[in-house]
């Protein structure tokens, strides 16, 4: 892999039958109109195709804490184990993930397992579009792969609370990052922030830009500053991982992660915003 924890579709299909590997669809659809986003299980068009072999983790239903402070809020160690491992995913697994979407979805799944301690895991460059342009076969119905055992372990230093994003904002050895699109950054956000939208990430494929030009991005806004710690958020801490996942693509693998992002931020009216 050229980039850290990124791969290409040609690279994934030289994997073969690699006895380690676990593929897994991550999508996630969300879909906005008028009223309330829209979301729903990627289950549905996983079934209708996927890569040969894949799985389907269920972010949605499986991997989001209903009594978190938000919605996507990440679930326990105990259930993250659970999950993956009934999905076949083990300690010695070797793991890639991809989506459907705009790759924010296999961005979350990727940091979500960084979160738990576990590093042996890569995302499709341009998601299963890419898979498809290659030429490569896709297959339809479930897939799966065998129970494993998954032990999680937590790394506190990749998630952040709104009580220590509160802290943060006073702090100037912390660079607080939104990544949500220049319109909605300058509507509102959290004071001291800087706006590295996750969209200015890729190109029009939806591919991972190399790194010179993340290094550029990161650099206009003082991220690449080894004086700072890069804590990145969005509206449900979704994109806020597109954006972490570009800073290990620069070398800064020690980027946090606000999970409730602005829809915990904004459920206190009193909590300060900017906007510019």
């Amino acid at each position: 892999m050229s980039t850290p924890h990124l791969i290409t579709a040609s690279d994934l299909r030289e994997l073969g039958d690699d006895p380690k590997l676990r593929i897994v669809d991550a999508t996630v659809h969300l879909r906005f109109g008028d009223g309330a986003p829209q979301i729903e299980s990627g289950r549905e068009s996983y079934l209708a195709g996927h890569i040969p072999g894949a799985t389907f983790i269920d972010q949605l239903v499986a991997l989001s804490d209903p009594d978190g402070e938000a919605p996507f809020a990440v679930v326990s160690s105990d259930d993250f184990g659970a999950v993956v491992g009934d999905a076949g995913i083990g300690d010695d697994s070797r793991v890639v993930v991809y989506d459907t979407e705009n790759g924010i979805w296999a961005t979350r799944l990727w940091w979500h397992f960084g979160l738990e301690g576990f590093d042996e895991i890569a995302v499709l460059d341009g998601g299963l579009q890419a898979w498809v342009d290659a030429g490569f076969p896709i297959d339809r119905g479930e897939s799966g792969y065998p129970p494993a055992d998954f032990t999680a372990r937590r790394r506190p230093e990749r998630i952040e609370s709104t009580d220590e994003v509160i802290a943060d904002v006073d702090d100037d050895s912390v660079l607080l990052i939104n990544a949500l699109d220049r319109d909605a950054f300058a509507g509102g956000h959290i004071p001291g922030s800087v706006n590295v939208p996750f969209g200015e990430l890729v190109d029009e494929r939806g591919r991972l830009k190399d790194v010179p030009a993340l290094r550029e991005i990161f650099d206009a806004v003082g991220a690449l500053d080894a004086g700072v710690r890069p804590v990145t958020y969005c509206g449900g801490g979704i994109a806020a991982t597109a954006a972490a996942f570009a800073l290990s693509a620069v070398g800064r693998d020690d980027a946090a992660v606000y999970d409730g992002s602005m829809n915990a931020w904004t459920s206190d009216p009193a909590r300060p915003l900017e906007k510019s």
